[in-house]
């Protein structure tokens, strides 16, 4: 702007599956970095046909879309962030890693497997594609303790004990930090513990009675990106992506969309 002044503007990149009810991946994504002032960006991997009640149709994009879609990307804008989402089959997979070679920012990667109505999302195919080709390049993998669980091979964990092994086993296979969600777990209070070579930290929030809680995984992934991307630390952009998701779930009921799992309010703090 002439005469102006010249910031940087903080952007990430979404890689993941389109929700056409708009609450939860690339829509929630994009949603999300609004929310926190950050530019979103976004290269679809698949189209679903869904909305609060479930799934009824999904279908990958062609083969080379997405890669073609990360390459326009970031061959014209400087992306601080990356967040992975659904990413439906194993080529998508390969095809993403393969993309994402030549980039060196963070990556934040959310292993979307089942939809909260409990549709499948991710082909069985795809979990050894994920592990080999992509668990390696993610500074973050934020699993679930079902995700957790099934790319391990393993039952889900039901001790905090447990959780911390299983999140170590997963950096193990390659990801440099692991967030285990306990948003499955049992009890009044959600526990998610950030799992790294660091001494494990421990985020709480009192567990929020509400059935809509529709793209809450896709939402604090990409939340976590905006906040790296805004070049916070891990364990800051984990304190601070937790902290605004409970607003949006605690403000999800100012929401009247669906008849099914609604979606948390991602601009609780913007909306009157």
């Amino acid at each position: 702007m002439p005469g102006g002044v010249t910031t940087m503007t903080a952007t990430a990149l979404t890689i993941a599956g389109s929700d056409s009810g708009g609450g939860a991946g690339i829509q929630a994504d994009l949603k999300t970095f609004s929310a926190l002032g950050v530019f979103g960006c976004s290269a679809i991997t698949a189209t679903t046909a869904q909305n609060t009640r479930g799934v009824t149709r999904a279908e990958p994009v062609s083969p080379g879309m997405t890669a073609a879609q990360i390459a326009a990307v970031l061959s014209d804008i400087d992306i601080h962030a990356v967040k992975i989402g659904m990413l439906a089959n194993a080529e998508i997979a390969e095809e993403v890693a393969t993309a994402l070679a030549g980039y060196d920012g963070p990556v934040v990667l959310d292993p979307v497997m089942v939809a909260k109505s409990g549709d499948a999302l991710l082909a069985d195919d795809a979990v050894e594609a994920l592990l080999l080709h992509l668990l390696p390049r993610a500074d973050l993998l934020t699993p679930n303790l079902p995700e957790a669980a099934r790319l391990l091979g393993v039952t889900p964990a039901t001790t905090p004990e447990d959780v911390e092994a299983q999140g170590r086993a997963l950096c193990d296979l390659g990801a440099k930090a692991v967030l285990m969600k306990g948003g499955h777990a049992e009890g009044d209070t959600c526990v998610d513990q950030l799992v790294s070579n660091d001494p494990t930290v421990t985020f709480t929030a009192p567990r929020i009675a509400t059935r809509n809680t529709h793209g809450t995984g896709c939402t604090l992934s990409a939340a976590i990106a905006a906040e790296l991307a805004k070049g916070a630390s891990l364990p800051g952009a984990v304190r601070t992506a937790q902290a605004w998701l409970h607003d949006a779930i605690r403000n999800a009921d100012r929401l009247a969309i669906g008849s099914g799992h609604g979606p948390v309010h991602h601009f609780h703090a913007l909306w009157t």
